[in-house]
């Protein structure tokens, strides 16, 4: 496994992009589906729960829709957490300091 820290501060704003090769891109490319699968999830939980509370016979159902969405919005950041151990695991001696993949969101 190779590692590089590419610098080019006046193009890309002082940004320091740290490539360990192959196995880092498929690493985040799983999480970043996880993450998604997750996020669409979350957002059918709580639309189809919305609707359901237009009906009062649904109503315990729409409740129950709403607290399962609400438990995977708590499962984004154990994604994000389980990815960033993950990836210390390849590069274990890098400070997080000089890796920018802060602003992800999986």
């Amino acid at each position: 496994m190779s590692s590089k820290i590419n610098q080019d501060s006046k193009q890309k704003s002082d940004v320091a992009i740290f490539h360990i090769g192959h196995d880092e891109l498929i690493i985040r490319q799983r999480y970043e589906v996880l993450s998604i699968a997750n996020d669409i999830l979350i957002g059918t939980w709580f639309i189809i729960g919305s609707i359901f509370f237009f009906y009062p016979s649904l109503t315990f159902t729409a409740t129950w829709l709403f607290l399962i969405g609400s438990i995977e919005m708590m499962i984004r950041p154990v994604i994000r957490l389980t990815r960033k151990v993950h990836l210390s695991r390849y590069r274990p001696s890098v400070n997080s300091h000089d890796v920018v993949d802060e602003g992800y969101d999986y």
